[in-house]
């Protein structure tokens, strides 16, 4: 692991984490999926930083080993930071603690620190760090006339929901779903082999949701990944 900077100029910043793993071990997005261990950050030690951001590129889903699905990211990935500085005049030093996991067969928890200055220079890491911002979902609204998109979600009886995609030429996607906070632990959605004409339907359960909690009118997050785009779906629940 380690970070990028961006060339600096103004008081945001572009910088990364990089993740270089071993052939056959993968780390886990933000939400794992039905295990894993999702990334935790702590930059509060950092010189002149106002906040930092983490944006996700999209991830990938695979076999977690025990019948279930995981997500995130194998051999390489680069997570974008946004770095909002104090002054723009003086220098800038991002120092992260990370703890994540490292997964083959069993997974291995990892703390590790860094620690990068900004410098008032062009950096040689602005590609790499453009092209990781390029594969994070943008932003969507359901309906929208993109080729692909979400055309409709609705719940179907107390515990199911459907979530309605248009894909070009009916083309492989995936879709994962988040509850509004870490405590829900929504099951990653599943295609219907039989929907609709020209759609792609997926259904999840209200599954994992916190005890107590009504599901109704709750805020999820819905990231729909294509072969070349991906966007993100923020959406209150029927």
């Amino acid at each position: 692991m380690r970070l990028l900077a961006g060339s600096r100029s103004g008081a945001v910043l572009l910088g990364g984490i990089a993740f270089q793993l071993q052939a056959g071990w993968k780390t886990y997005w933000r939400t794992p999926g039905d295990s894993g261990v999702p990334p935790r950050f702590d930059f509060s030690k950092s010189d002149n930083v106002e906040a930092v951001t983490v944006l996700w590129p999209a991830p990938l889903k695979f076999d977690d080993g025990a019948g279930g699905i995981s997500l995130g990211y194998h051999d390489q990935a680069v997570l974008p930071l946004r770095i909002v500085v104090k002054n723009a005049e003086k220098p800038v030093t991002l120092r992260a603690a990370i703890n994540y996991a490292v997964c083959e067969r069993i997974c291995i928890p990892v703390e590790a620190n860094a620690e990068l200055a900004f410098n008032s220079v062009a950096s040689t890491e602005d590609s790499a760090l453009f092209a990781a911002l390029d594969t994070v979902p943008k932003p969507a609204n359901v309906g929208d006339p993109n080729p692909l998109t979400i055309r409709d979600v609705k719940r179907s009886g107390d515990k199911e929901v459907l979530v309605d995609v248009v894909t070009p030429d009916g083309r492989d996607v995936n879709l994962f779903v988040e509850g509004p906070t870490p405590d829900w632990g929504l099951p990653v959605p599943k295609p219907l082999e039989h929907g609709p004409p020209g759609v792609k339907r997926f259904s999840f359960a209200l599954e994992g949701v916190p005890p107590g909690v009504n599901p109704a009118g709750a805020a999820l997050k819905l990231t729909l990944v294509g072969s070349e785009r991906a966007y993100e779906f923020n959406i209150n629940l029927n």
